[in-house]
């Protein structure tokens, strides 16, 4: 028997679209399907120790909005990385720092 590649390609015309269609109508994951969200729920319920702990331990009074506010501001100051000035007519010289 003699292999023909016309043959074979025209096999393969018909059966690649038959193919595609069957495999859309069938799931292969009804269990998965079914217990889908599981693990999400379970590690952010895993993650809550006490969900009542606002009502159980009510806020105590300490500093006031205003001194918390600029205690906030000066605290980012710290980490704010200060604008460096280069000198555009030193090149690989040093950092151009004085």
């Amino acid at each position: 028997m003699k292999f023909d590649h016309i043959t074979f390609l025209r096999r393969a015309l018909v059966l690649a679209p038959i193919c595609a269609a069957l495999g859309g109508c069938m799931t292969s994951t009804p269990i998965w399907d079914a217990h889908f969200g599981e693990a999400a729920r379970a590690v952010a319920q895993a993650q809550i120790i006490d969900p009542h702990a606002a009502e159980h331990n009510p806020s105590t009074q300490g500093v006031d909005g205003k001194a918390a506010v600029s205690a906030m501001n000066r605290y980012d100051k710290l980490y704010e990385v200060p604008t460096q000035t280069v000198n555009p007519f030193v090149i690989g010289i040093g950092s151009g720092a004085r």
